[in-house]
């Protein structure tokens, strides 16, 4: 090839290398999401075109050089768009507040550990008062002999305090003004004097004496019963067969029926005792009950509130009758009396009865003055 064909073609692709160099760059790709990505990568910067001239002309200036190609660009890998951080969890919807509610009274015979320690203590420690029955036929010097003998028992072999026979008569005939005042009659005289005794069961003695005298010896036999009485409630809660061999003297038939009435009564008493522990647990199921009335009570949505106050600080209440002037309640706990007594104070307080106070109690049972 001539010379100046050759400069021709080094021309001409000077030409088309500065038309090349002028154009310009394009536009980088703008990324598609929202999200927060690495810049995308910038566009090798485009030679000038002195550049290319200069280059242009050491090709023609070297002649042999003119016809080594040019390298081609290096293509520069574009950076992957950096991967989206994982979407933070939803957070948890707001448990809604438990709302407060009276809880039913628990299942009857289903106690706590403290309840049942209580209970145990209580069947342990039983306090009795023992009398007659005043309806049936028995002279009262042979009745007092059959008190006596079974306070006798209760001394010696449970070591616990007792009212006597001759105590007992006397607070019957003293006692009648108050009896009326408290209960208008609606409890029996012996319920009330028990209660007043802070005995938990009452003993009512009944029974009959047949005597003979045969080969100049006494012999008399004492038969009947023991009938065992809650003293809170009055329910009858059974009774236990008053019956021991025949008894003798060789003095009178008086001794001898004595002797029959003491012997009877001091063999019955284990069972009684027996019996009264059993049988008083079996009616334990809600609890002890304890008597609240409340004098002049007005207002029987205060009263509903003070009963429901109540209803959370013992296992069970029950409203057995409402009027103006008296409320009577039926609480139910495995507790002292002194507690119940706090527990009406705090359940009044709660009810808005800052005034209630305590007017006079007598066993489990207590009455109260609501100020209204």
């Amino acid at each position: 090839m001539s010379k100046k064909a050759t400069v021709a073609i080094l021309l001409a692709a000077i030409a088309f290398l500065a038309s090349c160099a002028g154009a310009p760059p394009a536009p980088a790709p703008q990324p598609q999401a929202p999200a927060a990505a690495a810049p995308a990568p910038s566009a090798p910067a485009a030679t000038a075109p002195s550049d290319a001239k200069a280059r242009a002309t050491a090709l023609v200036q070297s002649g042999s050089d003119a016809g080594t190609p040019l390298p081609p660009p290096v293509a520069v890998a574009p950076v992957a768009p950096a991967a989206a951080a994982p979407a933070a969890p939803a957070p948890a919807p707001a448990v809604a507040a438990s709302v407060s509610v009276d809880q039913p009274p628990p299942a009857p015979g289903v106690l706590t550990p403290d309840e049942e320690a209580y209970l145990k203590n209580y069947l342990d420690r039983l306090n009795y008062m023992v009398y007659y029955n005043a309806e049936s036929k028995v002279e009262s010097r042979l009745a007092k002999i059959a008190v006596s003998q079974a306070n006798r028992y209760l001394i010696e072999k449970l070591g616990r305090s007792v009212i006597d026979f001759d105590q007992i008569e006397k607070n019957k005939a003293d006692q009648q003004t108050a009896y009326q005042a408290e209960t208008g009659g609606s409890i029996g005289i012996i319920q009330y004097l028990a209660q007043k005794q802070n005995a938990d069961v009452y003993v009512e003695i009944d029974f009959s004496v047949t005597s003979e005298t045969k080969d100049g010896r006494y012999f008399a036999t004492a038969l009947g019963s023991m009938k065992l009485f809650d003293t809170s409630t009055a329910t009858l809660l059974g009774s236990v067969a008053l019956m021991a061999q025949p008894a003798f003297s060789n003095n009178s038939v008086d001794a001898a029926v004595a002797n029959a009435i003491a012997g009877s009564v001091w063999v019955s008493m284990p069972k009684m005792t027996d019996q009264a522990r059993e049988l008083l647990k079996n009616s334990l199921a809600r609890g002890v009950r304890y008597e609240i009335l409340l004098q002049k009570t007005p207002d029987s949505r205060t009263i509903s509130n003070l009963r429901r106050a109540l209803a959370k600080k013992l296992r069970e209440v029950e409203q057995v009758s409402y009027s103006p002037e008296e409320t009577k309640l039926y609480v139910y706990s495995f507790q002292k009396g002194d507690k119940i007594e706090d527990a009406v104070y705090d359940a009044a307080a709660a009810a808005g009865l800052n005034d209630l106070n305590l007017v006079y109690s007598r066993g489990k049972s207590y009455t109260f003055n609501t100020g209204m």
